[in-house]
């Protein structure tokens, strides 16, 4: 009985703002301010109900971590604004060192930012990560454009030069675009670098970085984070559809 009387009353509240938009050419002012206030009221909370609705019934799911790792993978990662719906979903004009979450910070040195940072949602159905990141760069007068991922204390949690740190993602673009990763790792007073140049002809990207070539000290590690680095960014928009991080010891020979 509740489902039928709910379903009249939803025919009845449609059947009244149909008829108070085909009316309101020639309704008498003080009707339409009422109308209008009430129709922004619960335009409030029906845009609320339809964001969270997309949000939860699209796929994948948010909060989903799943994604194909190496045999052997001992640590692995998507950060979180790939994971879940930010508090603040988008920066505009953004300055340098703004911040999208925990995680990411964008650097830059422009003297007039005409950059946007925006998280998505994702709803292909090839798609593992329920959320991506969209950047518009426009007008593009500095020298660097890095998006920084800090990666968590436990992605240096039993760290050595045995092991492959591998970088995945899904990346679009409008036009051609150069783009490095860089793996920082901070151990002691120095800072080990490796840098990849991530393939111009592919979407679905992957890295890898062999730390036996480098000269860390396995005790000593700090923290690690990625510099994803775009060059000549110049009109142009960058989607991150997905990124994660999976670490793997190297195959004994």
């Amino acid at each position: 009985m509740g489902r039928i009387l709910d379903k009249l009353l939803h025919r009845r509240e449609l059947r009244r703002w149909r008829r108070a938009a085909r009316l309101s050419e020639t309704a008498a002012l003080q009707e339409l301010r009422t109308q209008r206030n009430q129709a922004r009221a619960l335009r409030n909370h029906l845009d609320r109900l339809i964001h969270v609705a997309d949000g939860r019934l699209a796929l994948p799911l948010i909060g989903s971590s799943f994604f194909p790792k190496p045999h052997g993978t001992d640590w692995s990662w998507r950060p979180e604004l790939w994971r879940g719906p930010l508090p603040s979903p988008g920066l505009s004009s953004v300055p340098t060192k703004s911040t999208l979450g925990g995680e990411v910070t964008l650097f830059h040195d422009c003297d007039f930012s005409e950059l946007t940072l925006r998280q998505l949602r994702n709803t292909r159905e090839e798609d593992l990560a329920p959320f991506g990141l969209r950047m518009d760069v426009f007008k593009f007068d500095g020298s660097f454009l890095s998006l920084v991922i800090d990666l968590p204390d436990r992605a240096a949690e039993g760290m050595t030069k045995t092991h492959l740190m591998r970088v995945d993602t899904i990346i679009e673009t409008e036009k051609p675009l150069e783009i490095f990763a860089r793996l920082n790792i901070k151990h002691g007073p120095n800072t080990e670098q490796i840098v990849r140049e991530l393939p111009l002809d592919a979407q679905d990207v992957m890295v890898e970085f062999d730390l036996a070539y480098s000269r860390l000290n396995e005790k000593r590690i700090e923290k690690i984070w990625l510099d994803l680095i775009f060059e000549a960014p110049d009109m142009n928009q960058v989607i991150l559809r997905d990124l994660t991080f999976s670490r793997h010891r190297r195959a004994a020979f």
